[in-house]
């Protein structure tokens, strides 16, 4: 019999069922985390030790096999006096469970007694036999699940340092055995300054640590990490420092641009301990282009371990990580024009983003940038060469409305796409001999020439007669230069929208309908009594547009009225708008109509030739 078995048995003063439920349920994700707490016990304790003598550096982890259904890891730190025993047991025997949750975690005893707490998730007894590297006494201590313990001298002779011997229950015994103890080691201590490592069941031992590569000074073997981490050949690495907070690391630049949805994401260790494998809120979220590895040992975990509190001094690291990526981009910039070209081809969205808030770097890459234009898609340094003067739409309706009449010897920038209406308004901040402009479609139209005066009376009988053939629609007719293009469909940003949802609502579900019908209400345009008007603008330069004003007033108004409502609906395709059930109905009606006036007009001239 033990000593441990002599001594009498005490009681915890809190209820411990009810800490291991919230350890399980509210503090940690899963009872993995078993190993991690021990090993961060085992490498404060071998800390303390090189402290006092220098000596300790070793974890051996036993798992459960065949032969032996008792888990074990022994480190050689600096062991614990009775005294600590103590003082542990207060620390888990504290009057309130809120106690336990509010310890300094930082402090050596008090991370070990919610280290010990967390075994309990996978076993119903624990034994810790220590030997302190201070006294040089032994102790023991035995604790239960039911909220019972037992401590005393240890009777074993041991080495110094501390041993906790773990004897699992049936549903957990897997997270106890060597494939899963193998991989939680090296998922969560890898990196570790200490040499960790596992027994194996057919005899021999394997190495866990090894130096951490995101660290190494060989950018080889950084880059080799990279590719792991991110599943690609990195485009660059870039080193990270924060010396306030000593943190160190890498952002990897990504080869390929993620997806909208996509979020930065970092993998924290906390000296050399892992935290977290997703922490998205260490890097800006501009940085979204890279995906970063940090180690530190001044940042701030939370009670579970498993994510950093937010305080000053994440908020300074998370600042001066940002600079870091910020720096390099300006360097390329600087002295790597080709790599730049290369990242801005990649990662454009990004940065235009980033250059909005940004007036240092924007002045160096901006011109680098590109957008989508009457004359093609143009860098900003060619823009702004060839065209002192710079127009713009907000949306990639009014651009695709207004190109279609634009003076060709000017350019128009398609400012719909994402940040770059932005982009073109901090032109004449950035080259002062620049002038931007807004185009609004609806005044842009107003400004089209009228038909000639010989023309007028011909082109407002036009208007007439097509307006009568078209419902709720504004007909125009205007002159512009792009004498192929026989129509032109126009409406402000307000109605098309409007104009867009009723057509989509007609082309969807009963679901679909009143997800629009609440966004037209949000948005105030909902359907409130007539539909909203719009414009078909004919050009008059167009011959088949001259045609149809020369078409006779009396036989010919029923092809006449066919006619215009084909361009009515060939508007709308050239624009992208989607076609809804009338606009569908209309085409085809229009179409079967006038191919059946044109196969009878072709049948009485065969018969008149007969």
């Amino acid at each position: 019999m033990t000593l441990n078995e002599n001594a009498a048995a005490h009681q915890f003063q809190v209820d411990l069922r009810g800490v291991i439920d919230l350890l399980s349920r509210h503090i940690y994700s899963g009872p993995r985390v078993y190993l991690r707490e021990l090993l961060q016990n085992a490498v404060d304790a071998i800390s303390a030790r090189r402290g006092i003598d220098g000596g300790g550096g070793r974890v051996r982890i036993t798992p459960v096999s065949a032969a032996s259904d008792e888990f074990v890891l022994r480190d050689d730190g600096v062991g614990l006096t009775a005294a600590e025993v103590a003082d542990l047991l207060a620390t888990v025997g504290r009057s309130s469970k809120r106690d336990i949750f509010d310890l300094p975690r930082g402090d050596y005893l008090g991370q070990f007694g919610i280290g010990m707490l967390s075994c309990f998730l996978v076993c119903d007894t624990i034994v810790i036999r220590s030997r302190s590297a201070v006294t040089g006494e032994a102790v023991e201590w035995m604790g239960h699940s039911d909220g019972t313990f037992r401590v005393g001298p240890c009777t074993q002779d041991i080495p110094v340092g501390t041993s906790v011997h773990l004897t699992p229950r049936s549903e957990t015994r897997a997270l106890v055995e060597t494939a899963t103890v193998r991989e939680l080691a090296e998922t969560f201590a890898a990196y570790l300054p200490v040499t960790i490592v596992v027994d194996l069941p057919a005899g021999g031992e394997m190495t866990i640590t090894t130096e951490p590569p995101f660290l190494a000074d060989d950018r080889d073997a950084r880059l080799a990490y990279g590719r792991d981490l991110i599943g690609a050949e990195p485009l660059d690495a870039i080193a990270l420092s924060v010396p306030a907070t000593q943190t160190r690391g890498v952002a990897y630049v990504l080869p390929y641009a993620p997806p909208p949805s996509a979020r930065q994401s970092t993998r924290v260790y906390l000296h050399r301990m892992l935290l977290t494998e997703r922490a998205d809120d260490i890097l800006p979220d501009w940085a979204f282009f890279a995906r970063a590895v940090i180690d530190s040992e001044g940042l701030h975990p939370t009670a579970s371990r498993e994510s950093l509190v937010d305080d000053d001094a994440l908020e300074q690291t998370r600042r001066e990580l940002g600079d870091g990526v910020r720096r390099w981009i300006l360097e390329l910039a600087l002295h790597d024009p080709v790599r730049l070209a290369q990242f801005v081809a990649i990662h454009e969205v990004a940065l235009k983003s980033l250059v909005r808030h940004d007036d240092e770097l924007a002045r160096f890459i901006v011109r680098w940038l590109s957008v989508e234009t009457t004359q093609g898609r143009l860098r900003i340094e060619e823009l702004v060469r060839r065209y002192p003067h710079v127009r713009y739409t907000e949306t990639v309706d009014e651009f695709r409305q207004v190109a279609s009449v634009a003076d060709t010897s000017g350019v128009l920038v398609d400012g719909g796409y994402v940040y770059d209406a932005d982009l073109v308004r901090l032109l004449p901040a950035l080259f002062p001999e620049v002038t931007v402009e807004r185009v609004d479609v609806v005044d842009e139209i107003d400004r089209l020439d009228l038909p000639p005066l010989d023309d007028r009376d011909a082109a407002v009988a036009l208007e007439r007669r097509a307006a009568t053939a078209l419902a709720d629609v504004e007909v125009i007719v205007r002159v512009f230069e792009r004498t192929e293009l026989p129509v032109l469909f126009v409406s402000d940003p307000a109605v098309l929208r409007a104009l867009d949802r009723g057509r989509a609502r007609s082309a969807g579900g009963a679901l679909w309908g009143g997800v629009l019908d609440r966004a037209a209400a949000v948005a105030g345009a909902g359907d409130r009594g007539a539909a909203p008007a719009s414009r078909l603008c004919l050009n008059w330069n167009n011959d088949l547009v001259r045609r149809l004003a020369a078409t006779p007033a009396d036989a010919g108004d029923r092809v006449f009225a066919l006619s215009v409502r084909l361009l009515y609906v060939q508007s709308l395709l050239a624009g992208h708008h989607p076609l809804g059930a009338a606009d569908r109905a209309l085409m085809t009606a229009s179409l079967s109509e006038l191919l059946g006036h044109a196969l009878r007009a072709g049948n009485d001239e065969e018969q008149g030739e007969s």
